[in-house]
């Protein structure tokens, strides 16, 4: 026996930890520091903290209540029914859940590359298939409407990630317009918002909800989570915000009580603790800054909350041919302490991406890769045939 064929389907590769990278190198943890999964350099909001200590004691029963009491918090934030709010288990359930919801076999989405992987898995693993639109790395990954419409052929899901991932580059509310305008009726246009809480540009639920000039349409959706600026990205909480229309889809498509209570719980506190998302932005802008100005390589300007970096050798305004130079500073880095995105994974193989760390981790980061890319262009030696490096 076996299972279905999966050799469409690829694995999703996330960001080393620290205690697994520790245990490879027979290290202590204390040694290092993890700037590899974009997670919030403050840890949790204390709020949530405090919130998941005290529901503890109640996890034996299923979250009804605090689901649909954070459902309720959610639709007020975001002036939208609760009906609109498809709590997950993270931002990848908010996905499948659309996934379910729209695609039947053999139905095409439209996913950005480079990009985050679990588009076009959840996609396949709805007998779906994946066509994509190229973002161009000499025109700093820069997206608009042009460019997903040429390559559109009447996809039933449109995947646009604002801020994007890992390049930080934003689309504009006009450009989702006028691509949710231009595609067909039964395209639904998917704005991810993960980053959303550390860009300069206003959310996407202005187009379902007719706000700031824009007329009220059913063909956009918006992705959310609480892994990033809230800082709970190991409860795995996540939400999508979809038209009114069919909102009600939800109850056909999703897992039985979504989202844990102790998620709930810590969802509903974190939307009050203001200060610590406040916190969080202001320790994302000072670090993205800090990198942009010192690292010694081209980095592409960024909207999230890490920065993308070109440490190709043959580096020139942002475009190398250094193939496999990502994974050969990464692994440098991770040696010293130091653990960031190797990105040979999203196509790029010679680029890292940092996550925001504190002013400490990001200073230990930026130190130790000018380190290496300075030992690196110093080394001038050159392998033959045989790997043997020669001077």
């Amino acid at each position: 026996m076996h299972p279905r064929d999966l050799s469409d389907h690829v694995a999703y590769q996330a960001g080393r930890g620290i205690e697994e990278v520790a245990r490879e190198l027979g290290r202590d943890p204390s040694e290092f520091v993890k700037l590899a999964s974009n997670e919030n350099a403050l840890g949790p909001a204390p709020a949530a903290v405090e919130a998941i200590q005290s529901a503890a004691a109640g996890v034996s029963s299923y979250p009804k209540a605090t689901h649909a009491d954070l459902t309720a918090a959610l639709a007020d934030r975001w002036g939208v029914t609760d009906d609109q709010v498809w709590l997950a288990n993270g931002g990848d359930g908010a996905i499948d859940y659309l996934s379910r919801a729209m695609l039947e076999p053999g139905d095409e989405i439209l996913v950005p590359v480079p990009g985050f992987a679990y588009y076009g898995m959840s996609a396949r693993f709805h007998h779906g298939d994946v066509a994509e639109y190229e973002l161009a790395r000499d025109d700093d990954f820069r997206q608009d409407a042009a460019t997903v419409l040429e390559a559109y052929d009447d996809e039933r899901i449109v995947y646009l990630t604002s801020p994007h991932n890992p390049s930080g580059s934003t689309i504009t509310l006009e450009a989702i317009e006028t691509i949710a305008t231009e595609t067909d009726d039964e395209t639904l246009v998917v704005v991810d918002e993960a980053y959303g809480e550390f860009a300069d540009v206003d959310s996407a639920v202005a187009l379902l909800e007719g706000e700031n000039g824009f007329d009220q349409r059913e063909d956009v959706a918006v992705l959310r989570t609480f892994s990033k600026a809230y800082g709970l990205a190991g409860l795995r909480l996540g939400y999508a915000i979809v038209p009114e229309a069919w909102a009600d889809a939800y109850a056909r498509v999703n897992t039985p009580f979504a989202a844990s209570e102790l998620a709930c719980r810590a969802g509903l506190a974190a939307l009050e603790d203001t200060a610590h998302v406040d916190r969080t932005i202001d320790i994302v802008e000072t670090a993205r800054h800090a990198m942009e100005a010192d690292i010694a390589a081209h980095v592409w300007p960024s909207q999230g909350n890490f920065v993308l970096v070109n440490v190709g050798r043959d580096e020139a305004e942002g475009q190398s041919n250094s193939d496999g130079e990502a994974t050969a500073v990464a692994e440098a880095m991770q040696t010293r302490g130091v653990i960031v995105r190797d990105c040979t994974s999203f196509g790029l193989p010679d680029c890292i991406r940092i996550t925001c760390g504190t002013a400490e981790e990001t200073h230990r980061a930026v130190e130790t890769l000018n380190t290496i890319l300075e030992e690196r262009a110093s080394d001038t030696s050159v392998p033959d045939d045989s790997g043997v490096s020669k001077p």
